[in-house]
């Protein structure tokens, strides 16, 4: 056995405690009359507004935006086919990231509590030099492990040297293949806390990464 052509696939991953946090919270209101009900959704978002301001002037919140006012007005069904009143919606949206997540857990009770307020998720995420430093070394254990593998099936064969000829990421050393995303970060998301909880905390995110390569063994 002079030669063998020997393709695998590598992978490798890392869990990394998040660094950033971003909660989404909407303020909304029903109501009979229009008027009424935009007017008091934008009472109700001011103490939103200005709890989200006062931790951008301290840094804890790095970056934050709002939505449009968004209104609406539909026309229930009864159970007896008779159509009631307009019934007027009201909503506004507030986004807000964190630069430090253990301010989350707090900033998320005090807002869950206030009237119309209800939290739609949290997310937790890496910053970017973060995210690419990671995925650069990742990306690189992938090579490797690829590397061992065949070196591995060469022994098995009797083989002793290995080289490298194409290296790629996953999917698109075959025909036809699509290529999968490498390396990958894996965002955590959490919904939002019961108005009684204490502490919210994100899990680790898992940056892996998948490539295909193919060796000739001697």
């Amino acid at each position: 056995m002079s030669e063998v052509m020997i393709t695998v696939r590598g992978t490798h991953e890392e869990r990394v405690a998040p660094e950033r946090a971003t909660v989404t919270l909407a303020v909304s209101l029903d109501g009979a009359e229009h008027a009424e009900v935009v007017t008091r959704t934008l009472a109700l978002a001011e103490p939103v507004r200005r709890s989200i301001e006062a931790r951008v002037a301290t840094g804890t919140i790095k970056t934050w935006s709002s939505g449009r006012l968004a209104v609406r007005a539909e026309r229930p069904w009864t159970n007896d086919g008779s159509r009631p009143p307009l019934v007027h919606h009201a909503s506004l949206d507030f986004t807000a990231t964190f630069s430090d997540p253990d301010e989350v857990s707090s900033w998320v009770h005090e807002m869950s509590v206030l009237e119309g307020v209800g939290i739609s998720a949290t997310e937790w995420t890496l910053t970017s030099p973060t995210r690419d430093m990671v995925s650069q070394r990742v990306a690189a254990g992938a090579v490797r492990d690829a590397v061992a593998r065949a070196s591995a099936y060469a022994q098995a064969l009797g083989l002793s040297t290995v080289v490298a000829l194409d290296v790629a990421d996953a999917g698109l050393l075959g025909q036809g293949g699509s290529a999968d995303s490498a390396p990958r970060a894996m965002r955590a998301f959490a919904s939002a806390p019961s108005a009684d909880a204490v502490e919210l905390r994100g899990e680790d995110i898992v940056v892996s990464a998948t490539v295909d390569a193919r060796f000739v063994a001697r």
